[in-house]
């Protein structure tokens, strides 16, 4: 089986270099063989150097700081696609995959005969918290998992993507920068009738990212505060990406009463729990 593996960077050279040392370290069967195209999305610390020379095979597609998370995604997908694979793996490059993980994922998506999408969950350094995976239809991390569990939408850290759910669904949507890239292609996969299973067992490590957003601290003016909101990495804070995510998921109501909500929120952040 042939797996591409899809990863977006930005200065983080070490994290960047461990997340593909537990990937090369994989205890992967003989039939199972890896690609991995990286978007450097202009990186200023060497890390596209470091890996050059650390793991030659690796591509490697230059962005110029303007593709941000999802967008970096999507380029690489789009190298990636020009090859033929069995699946797709999304891989954040904070995070560290366990050493059977992709095994586990493949063994999984066979037991849902390759037409379902398979998400690892991760844990905290200490490994007694979940931190990313998949979500109820609430919008809840789900975080009591007893063997494959269905899951609404989810984070894209660690998604196994089959090439049947590819054929189906196609590529993460480019029209988001940064963040909502990962839960759209979720919710359009199930609307598609295509189901995410949380694997029944933790994939690997990636700390939660726990700093409050510029656009919702009060301690920054106003105007900056503005500024940060409509920035193409904002989170997935940004007003216009998010309206076009609810409008297309939630209607238009809800599109546009969050709207004003992240406006009304930024106006007075006080008003964030």
């Amino acid at each position: 089986m042939n797996i591409a593996v899809l990863i977006t960077v930005f200065n983080r050279k070490q994290n960047t270099l461990e997340c593909l040392d537990s990937l090369f370290s994989q205890n992967l069967s003989e039939s199972n063989n890896i690609e991995v195209y990286l978007t450097d999305d202009g990186c200023t610390d060497g890390t596209p150097d470091a890996v050059r020379l650390q793991y030659p095979s690796v591509h490697i597609i230059h962005g110029d700081g303007t593709l941000f998370w999802n967008r970096g995604m999507y380029e690489a997908w789009c190298e990636a696609e020009k090859t033929q694979h069995d699946y797709y793996l999304w891989l954040n490059d904070d995070t560290t995959l366990f050493d059977n993980a992709i095994n586990h994922l493949l063994k999984l998506s066979k037991e849902k005969d390759d037409k379902a999408i398979i998400i690892g969950t991760t844990l905290n350094s200490e490994k007694n918290q979940i931190t990313y995976g998949g979500f109820d239809q609430h919008g809840h991390l789900i975080t009591d998992i007893k063997g494959m569990t269905e899951c609404y939408t989810w984070n894209g850290n660690i998604v196994l993507i089959p090439q049947y759910v590819y054929n189906r669904i196609g590529k993460n949507d480019p029209i988001f920068h940064h963040a909502i890239g990962d839960t759209d292609y979720g919710l359009r996969a199930r609307k598609a009738g295509i189901i995410s299973f949380l694997s029944d067992v933790p994939c690997g490590i990636c700390n939660l990212h726990l700093s409050v957003p510029k656009w919702k601290d009060p301690a920054v003016p106003l105007l900056k505060r503005f500024q940060y909101l409509y920035m193409p990495g904002g989170n997935g804070s940004n007003p216009i990406q998010f309206f076009i995510f609810k409008r297309r998921h939630y209607g238009l109501i809800s599109a546009i009463g969050t709207f004003i909500s992240n406006h009304l929120h930024t106006l007075v952040p006080r008003l964030w729990k």
